[in-house]
């Protein structure tokens, strides 16, 4: 690994740690001419993963427009950044792990409604509105009559088992 300041083709490893999901190592280096210190990171090789837009364009998948969506619902709600960091974590693997070479953005899109609406029903509405392209108020109230439909099954659903 060459240093980054001086270009020197001789450093050495001084720690190494594993990533918090395990898919990572992060290793801090010391150049052995200018004694700089400096970060690597060390990733599995994966295939690039193409992502199928709605018009037919591909692109290829990128976690952090990911991330950048859902920050963006979670904004200024109850919701911690682990949470959302373990949300796109989930999402990247389960994408990975289902699709081979092309993903639709809409499988993507769903996956996220998913799990967003199980971790914050404000964040999964305003993805929703933002991702299904609300036109007008009804159809924002028509996924607000969905959330509380479910959410009356779900109390029904408690209430039988106490």
């Amino acid at each position: 690994m060459r240093c980054p300041s001086c270009r020197y083709k001789d450093t050495s490893v001084v720690d190494s740690r594993l990533s918090k999901d395990g898919t990572s190592i992060r290793r801090r280096r010391k150049c052995s001419k200018c004694e700089e210190r400096f970060t690597t990171y060390e990733y599995i090789e994966q295939l690039p993963l193409m992502v199928v837009k709605r018009d037919g364009r591909r692109q290829a998948f990128d976690r952090t427009r990911i991330l950048n969506g859902i920050m963006k619902a979670c904004e200024k709600r109850p919701v911690s950044v682990e949470h959302v960091e373990e949300l796109v974590d989930d999402i990247e693997h389960g994408v990975r792990k289902k699709f081979d070479q092309e993903v639709f953005s809409k499988d993507i899109g769903e996956m996220i409604m998913k799990r967003l609406a199980a971790l914050d029903e404000v964040a999964y509405v305003r993805f929703a509105s933002v991702y299904r392209q609300f036109r007008d108020v009804n159809q924002f109230m028509d996924e607000m009559r969905m959330i509380l439909g479910k959410n009356k099954l779900k109390r029904k659903k408690k209430k039988k088992l106490e």
